[in-house]
């Protein structure tokens, strides 16, 4: 199924099926905050962390299969599949852009 997503995001979506970790960290701003597992990641350095530990550690990739506009978020749905404990899982993305950039992202199960 291809759904429409705006660009940063589908930039991010496109570098995740290649475990890019620079491919992936490109479309944020540099000040951007990730909200993953109850834990907040702010700025590029923190955010390239965890895209390294706990995507490209966990050969993580993210599937997308529906996509809808809430409470100025663009909200992306679908599995992730990797070597990790329950994959494949059923993630939400939670997605702030601001200036063609991703300024917050929230993931939650």
């Amino acid at each position: 199924m291809s759904i429409e997503l705006p660009k940063p995001i589908a930039d991010y979506v496109e570098a995740n099926a290649q475990l890019d970790v620079d491919g992936m960290l490109k479309p944020f701003a540099a000040d951007a905050v990730v909200l993953d597992n109850g834990h907040r990641h702010e700025g590029h350095a923190e955010v390239r962390t965890l895209l390294e530990e706990a995507v490209v550690g966990a050969k993580a990739i993210f599937a997308p299969d529906t996509v809808r506009h809430e409470n100025g978020q663009v909200v992306v749905e679908g599995l992730a599949h990797g070597d990790f404990k329950g994959s494949p899982i059923r993630f939400t993305y939670g997605f702030t852009l601001e200036n063609n950039a991703i300024t917050a992202l929230e993931i939650t199960t």
